[in-house]
């Protein structure tokens, strides 16, 4: 098991692993399983980028998620989407099968590549600033890294054959059990809701409405003392008088919708990944290397963009 944890630092990330002790399809099968977990890794990296910008610039939700989707990239050393550009341009030439393999291994990028990277990075970049401005830009990010790593057990599971007798796909397709790939799923969906309740806001005070009723409202920005046994009150901009009362112990609001789409972005990018290998199937007869960084790439994009449309 640790040999699957080192290789598949080594080759899902540049971060420094140590060498296998051996390397079979049994260990690239665990490789797999654990390529969550090197999402999360690199995602928390990502994810501290993006909180520390923020707490810097609270203004700057785009320059947040610049660099947060910048730092994953090179986290990854922009593997998964060298694999779409060859992916994108293999299948854009709806050539044989023999011919889509061909260009596909070729090291240049053509049209078709090019225009999947743009938009990819753009969607990953639009989402994950809509998100930051909600104020679930790490979480966002994080979740979507740990959901688009999740595809990779689920493209190399047994009932996935290889395109080619050589290279990643050859190594690691079919090694993974559908059970297996289901336990992961589950734990990445209990951790997504787990990180999408760190961003419930909490609830400080009271909110006097101008029409005599009373409501809760958040107290984060209030400050200030105007009267005795207050924390603090100050008007809104709907006409009401927040009141914070001395003593009221905080509460946390929980945003059903929130912790729904943490849930559903996981789910989301699993899907995306399924339909990326099944196209993969029918014009390749397989798998390939370029096949799983496609999923991974096409799967953050869809991520991110059901955490933003959620929160």
């Amino acid at each position: 098991m640790r040999d699957g944890v080192k290789l598949a630092v080594g080759t899902l990330s540049v971060l420094p692993a140590p060498m296998p002790g051996k390397i079979d399809r049994r260990v690239a099968g665990q490789a797999m399983g654990f390529a969550p977990v090197v999402g999360l890794l690199l995602g928390g990296i990502s994810a501290a980028v993006v909180a520390g910008v923020g707490a810097l610039k609270p203004e700057a939700p785009l320059l947040a998620a610049v660099l947060g989707v910048v730092v994953l990239m090179a986290l990854s050393g922009a593997l998964h989407l060298d694999g779409l550009a060859d992916t994108a341009d293999g299948l854009g030439s709806r050539r044989d099968r023999e011919t889509m393999l061909r260009i596909m291994k070729q090291s240049d990028i053509g049209p078709f590549g090019v225009a999947s990277i743009a938009g990819v990075l753009l969607v990953d970049v639009a989402a994950l600033t809509t998100c930051a401005q909600a104020g679930f830009g790490w979480q966002a990010i994080l979740i979507a890294a740990v959901a688009s790593r999740l595809t990779l057990p689920w493209s190399c599971r047994t009932s996935v054959p290889s395109a080619r007798p050589d290279g990643l796909g050859a190594m690691v397709a079919s090694t993974v059990r559908p059970a297996v790939a289901a336990i992961i799923t589950a734990a990445t969906v209990l951790c997504a809701v787990a990180f999408a309740l760190l961003a419930a806001p909490t609830t400080r005070g009271q909110l006097l409405t101008s029409d005599g009723g009373i409501s809760r409202m958040y107290g984060e920005g209030i400050s200030g003392v105007y009267g005795e046994g207050l924390r603090g009150s100050a008007p809104t901009s709907g006409g009401g008088i927040w009141v914070g009362v001395e003593g009221t112990p905080a509460t946390t609001d929980v945003n059903a919708l929130q912790l729904l789409g943490a849930g559903l972005a996981v789910l989301v990018a699993v899907a995306v990944g399924v339909l990326v290998v099944r196209r993969a199937r029918k014009a390749l007869g397989g798998i390939t290397g370029d096949v799983l960084g496609a999923a991974v790439e096409l799967a953050l994009p869809a991520a991110l963009l059901t955490l933003a449309l959620t929160t």
